[in-house]
């Protein structure tokens, strides 16, 4: 026990009531009035000094959070005028192009003249020379009111029996239609297999000295690799509904009866191809054993064998056979933005999408 008075003085001291302590809730507190909240008056007097300096900070932030959020707003309005005069520069380019790559049009007054129709490259379906392209072009030649001769200037290896057969059928179809329009074929470098299947349908077939010509067959080619997976221990695995459902499968041996069954096959459409060049060249053609067997000749020789009727070019065609110099140009060609959108493609398509913001191209 100690013997000193309990004073102020000592009241914190061990030993002193419980009561008697300072009371740090109540002692110089203040109470406000508005929350019923008492602070410690001292105490919030340095708290304010001690967040003097985060009220700099969050000033600072919130500056800066302003200033950010200023320039971002103006790059996206410097970026939507970007991409309103890139717009419009894109729809000014493509309307001077199109201007320079109009689509043709039959409507318009092309006075006398031989027209004439291109045939170049393979010919397919997916080519640039389909029948329905070849078609297209030969029927707008026909219905011109100032076509006074056609003229089909092939350039082509050849391609499908099917694609030819069509072309060849039309032509027949038109000249019956329109007796007085004859319809002339001039070779470039080449009109072999399927592109002189097409030519015999013409009254008459020109071509160049050097041109080379024929080709009258047909072939179906592919590689067998039996042998070569025996060699590196490769089993093949192979299940069909239907006995010769896999007769053309290059790993698997070739059975005799699928071979017979596909030469017959196609000794048919060979078949098909001689009776559509004899209609169409008849007794022009001579007497030659090699004629039908996929031998080609070069132009001068293929006059000798009655392939074709004489040398000259598409000009000497139109100025010495048809008398009507001035040509014009019937082959269809592709629309330009068609032909755009196609080389682009999907990804083409993305990426523009992308660069002006399209919704829904992602």
């Amino acid at each position: 026990m100690s013997d000193k008075p309990n004073t102020p003085e000592n009241a914190d001291s061990p030993g002193t009531p419980e009561t008697a302590k300072k009371d740090v809730w109540t002692d110089n507190a203040e109470t406000s009035v508005m929350t019923g909240v008492t602070e410690d008056v001292p105490n919030r007097d340095r708290r304010s000094s001690e967040t003097t300096p985060n009220k700099d900070v969050e000033w600072q932030r919130s500056l800066i959070n302003r200033l950010s959020f200023a320039a971002l707003n103006e790059q996206r309005r410097a970026r939507r005028w970007s991409v309103f005069f890139k717009g419009l520069g894109f729809v000014y380019l493509f309307m001077v192009i199109y201007m320079f790559f109009p689509k043709q049009s039959t409507d318009l007054h092309l006075g006398r003249h031989t027209a004439l129709v291109d045939i170049s490259g393979e010919i397919s379906d997916s080519s640039a020379a389909n029948a329905d392209t070849i078609i297209g072009g030969m029927r707008d030649a026909f219905e011109d009111k100032g076509t006074k001769a056609i003229i089909l200037r092939i350039n082509s290896p050849g391609g499908s029996p099917v694609q030819a057969g069509y072309v060849y059928d039309e032509i027949v179809r038109l000249r019956l239609k329109y007796p007085t329009i004859p319809v002339y074929t001039v070779v470039a470098d080449l009109c072999a297999s399927a592109a002189y299947y097409i030519a015999s349908a013409s009254d008459k077939i020109y071509a160049d000295k050097a041109s080379l010509v024929g080709s009258i067959g047909v072939l179906m080619d592919g590689y067998g690799f039996v042998e070569t997976m025996k060699k590196l221990g490769v089993e093949r695995r192979l299940m069909t509904a239907g006995e010769h459902k896999g007769f053309l499968d290059p790993f698997s041996p070739v059975k005799e009866a699928d071979q017979q069954f596909m030469q017959e096959l196609i000794n048919n459409v060979h078949l098909q191809f001689i009776t559509a060049v004899k209609k169409g060249r008849g007794d022009r053609l001579k007497d030659d054993p090699l004629l039908f067997s996929g031998m080609i000749w070069s132009g001068d020789k293929a006059v000798e064998n009655g392939l074709v009727d004489g040398l000259g070019s598409a000009s000497y065609v139109a100025r010495e056979i048809v008398g009507e110099e001035h040509i014009v140009d019937f082959t269809p060609r592709p629309d330009f933005l068609a032909s755009f959108a196609d080389r682009i493609g999907i990804a083409g398509a993305k990426s523009l999408a992308g660069e002006f913001m399209v919704p829904g191209m992602k």
